[in-house]
């Protein structure tokens, strides 16, 4: 059934995320609930899906939006563009507030945001958070946006062979925080082996490698058990166990899965091809 619509004339939505909820904390009755999207003319809107309206709309990138997200506490939005130029602007007054050029001149894949001790892996501030680009390389940060801290913690870069001849879509480069082992990411991409990698920010290492039957397209990491979900360009759908054990590998899609994203429950996985949008069950979890 469909709730409710928005509709931007002339731009098309590039990336959209959720504003997450404070931990412990019930919604309120007729509390809004709100999605940032970002579009191709660069622009960043906020609409309020229980008012059906938009309530904000501001201009951080001079190019098409490719990646965005809140801050784990809704308190700020980081949006990231084709150029490489990721944002950080404030929902509440409108400006940005950051604009970080370090990923410059490759399109940002992913952005997210985690929940950090205080004082771990010595950066201070509550928040983790993560920007990947097309060209294999993902930046760590260390923030307190109350603050308006915002430290380089890591610098990661994959080295791939030279690209094929007239290949223009190379499978992106994918990163995201390990839910249950904290101070870990796992990145997938295009590289000299088909594989997911465990990187630990403490040791500046990679801690394990999982081989995979081909380049990932997709990637989501379960919040209530240690596997993870993968898409590939054939059309398959890999439930993978980590660290360790039997993948288990389902069709069903019509075309190169492009999306995989776990609820967080992790009860249900939902993934998107060209045409189609799988909703699973996931029993176990």
């Amino acid at each position: 059934e469909l709730v409710v619509q928005f509709q931007v004339l002339n731009q098309s939505c590039q990336c959209l995320a959720w504003k997450p909820r404070p931990v412990g904390v019930w919604p309120h009755p007729g509390e809004s609930q709100h999605v940032v999207a970002g579009y191709s003319d660069g622009t960043v809107r906020v609409f309020s899906v229980s008012r059906t309206e938009m309530e904000l709309k501001m201009h951080p990138h001079a190019a098409a939006l490719t990646a965005v997200t809140y801050s784990t506490d809704g308190e700020m939005i980081l949006s990231g563009g084709k150029d490489g130029i990721v944002a950080v602007s404030s929902p509440r007054t409108g400006m940005t507030i950051h604009v970080l050029a370090d990923h410059k001149g490759s399109p940002i894949t992913v952005l997210q945001c985690t929940r950090k001790q205080y004082h771990e892996l010595g950066v201070e501030g509550g928040e983790l958070w993560l920007a990947a680009s097309s060209d294999r390389r993902v930046s760590v940060w260390g923030s307190d946006w109350l603050q308006d801290k915002c430290e380089l913690l890591d610098w990661l870069s994959f080295p791939a062979p030279a690209g094929p001849e007239g290949l223009d879509s190379l499978p992106p480069s994918l990163a995201a925080f390990c839910p249950w082992e904290h101070g870990v990411l796992v990145y997938v991409g295009f590289g000299l082996q088909k594989e997911a990698l465990f990187y630990s920010l403490r040791k500046k290492q990679v801690l394990r490698k999982i081989s995979l039957p081909a380049f990932a397209t997709a990637l989501s990491l379960s919040p209530a058990a240690p596997f993870m979900a993968l898409g590939f360009g054939d059309r398959l759908l890999r439930l993978q166990p980590c660290p360790a054990g039997a993948p288990q590998d389902y069709a069903g899609h019509d075309d190169t899965v492009h999306l995989c994203r776990f609820a967080p429950s992790g009860r249900r996985l939902l993934t998107a091809s060209h045409s189609a949008v799988l909703v699973w069950e996931l029993p176990g979890a």
